[in-house]
């Protein structure tokens, strides 16, 4: 678990490769600047030092902080949380390295279904879409169904519908073919097989599919100067899934939560257990009726609730304060905060 305190004095010295880390401690900010910060994630899981080569680290960490510093370019300029939200998310939809947008899994059928949510902690409107397979930047039409709809989420053929009203263009599904991903199939489909000549049970068989094949998401959540919060997530679900499944990315409350008076959480993880255990609102409800920081109820949800109960993943979390922490129960997620002007914080690894 990594979590970063309200103000900072000093630098972790900077890694070979170009990145900073960022410890807490007390310091007087400045009385007459309001705080802006953001925090993303990159998907959470078996993610060990040891599997990266310095070239495919460097790559990860490159895109993660442009999707930082871009997010935090919007709230530096005056721009609104939302804002910031859609533009980091946008980043990190269009890399290949993530399960969001380019990146996205298949599919048992070998197609590709993306499901994002938004949310604007002001007024706790939100938005959401599911399954859609021939949007782009799926974080970009969940918005959309927030601003210019009454609905809160939209799915499937109903969502691209929609989509064509408001001119979104749709784009062929093979646009999120990746030669990774489609690896990564075949192997989760042999899995299965195997597991299914143990078992004839699929929810069974499913268990015992490696982690890595369950998790997968991007997400974003952002303070701006007015001190409004809002939270994203997008994300291209479960390989090997079946049966139009929705994991918590589109689920208000599961994956996605953001109100002014608690706190903004994007979660990342095995999605059934985000949306049995209300991750993202049980957090801040936390926050907001016991009195807990982000970090203390980032902890308790994430490694004292979440993973007795086999859940694995984590969030990132923000308070209209600006504290944020990034609390996970995983070997790594992929991970970036910035606030005030200061050097950005970026980290892959557990012990970062």
């Amino acid at each position: 678990m990594r979590s970063i305190g309200f103000r900072f004095t000093r630098l972790f010295a900077c890694s070979l490769i170009g990145f900073c880390s960022l410890a807490s401690a007390a310091v007087s900010p400045s009385p007459d600047k309001p705080t802006i910060a953001i925090a993303i994630h990159g998907g959470a899981g078996t993610i060990e030092k040891a599997k990266f080569t310095l070239e495919k680290e460097q790559a990860y960490r490159a895109k993660l902080q442009e999707a930082v510093e871009t997010g935090y370019a919007v709230l530096n300029k005056g721009g609104s949380s939302l804002d910031a939200v859609v533009a980091a998310i946008n980043v990190l939809e269009n890399s290949p390295f993530f399960n969001a947008g380019k990146g996205a899994v298949y599919t048992h059928e070998e197609t590709h279904e993306l499901d994002a949510s938004i949310m604007d902690g002001r007024n706790r409107q939100a938005g959401a879409v599911a399954g859609v397979k021939r949007i782009e930047n799926p974080i970009n039409l969940a918005r959309l169904v927030m601003e210019r709809s009454p609905h809160v989420m939209l799915a499937g053929e109903g969502a691209e519908q929609f989509a064509r009203e408001q001119q979104v263009p749709l784009v062929e599904n093979s646009l999120f073919d990746t030669e990774h991903r489609y690896e990564a199939l075949k192997k989760a489909k042999q899995k299965m097989r195997d597991a299914m000549e143990k078992t004839p049970d699929y929810q069974a068989a499913l268990g015992q599919l490696e982690a890595k094949f369950k998790m997968g998401t991007v997400g974003a959540v952002a303070l701006d100067k007015e001190g409004n919060i809002a939270a994203g997530t997008s994300t291209g679900g479960m390989t090997n899934k079946r049966f139009g499944r929705v994991g918590d990315s589109p689920i208000i409350g599961a994956g996605t939560f953001a109100d002014n008076g608690s706190c903004a959480v994007s979660a990342t993880g095995h999605g059934e257990y985000f949306i049995r255990y209300a991750v993202a609102s049980d957090i801040c409800a936390r926050v907001q009726y016991q009195g807990k920081s982000v970090a203390e109820a980032g902890d308790e949800v994430i490694n004292q609730v979440l993973k007795p109960a086999g859940g694995t993943g984590g969030v990132v979390i923000l308070d209209a304060q600006g504290n944020i922490s990034m609390p996970f129960n995983t070997a790594g997620m992929y991970r970036a905060s910035k606030r005030n002007g200061e050097p950005s914080y970026v980290a892959i690894f557990k012990e970062e």
